[in-house]
């Protein structure tokens, strides 16, 4: 018994190991593909004119003013070109706070429902030291 018992515990040892380096293995490269990600230009700053003529989740990003709470997670946004109802949960404000007068950069997804159009916001940065476009002429 005793060496059936030395025999198979080098094995048992040896599988523990392997199990244990393919756990780390996996571990490993899900850590470096959470970190990965694309690093060149997105889409570019569109107005609100543009963003309402997109498809359904097609991404879109704004500059512009939060003008308005509308209620819940619903705020009215603006840019020279128009306004369009932005609901931008509660996680997204990340602790800061904008006013009216602040200007702002959000960047997520036109929702287009039967007879409305919003943007569901992934992110919200407030823009410093950047002066309003002027106003889109026809």
């Amino acid at each position: 018994m005793n060496c059936e018992l030395r025999r198979t515990t080098p094995s048992v040892f040896r599988k523990i190991g392997f199990l244990l380096f393919v756990l780390a293995f996996f571990l490993a490269a899900g850590n470096a593909m959470a970190q990965s990600g694309f690093t060149g230009p997105g889409p570019g700053v569109a107005n609100v004119d543009h963003a309402k003529s997109m498809g359904d989740d097609e991404p879109v990003v704004l500059e512009g003013n939060i003008v308005q709470h509308l209620g819940g997670e619903r705020y009215l946004f603006q840019d020279a070109s128009g306004t369009v109802t932005v609901d931008i949960d509660d996680d997204k404000w990340r602790g800061f706070q904008v006013g009216p007068e602040d200007r702002v950069r959000i960047s997520g997804e036109v929702d287009k429902d039967w007879n409305k159009v919003e943007i569901d916001v992934d992110s919200i940065t407030k823009v410093t030291n950047t002066p309003a476009p002027p106003a889109a002429q026809r």
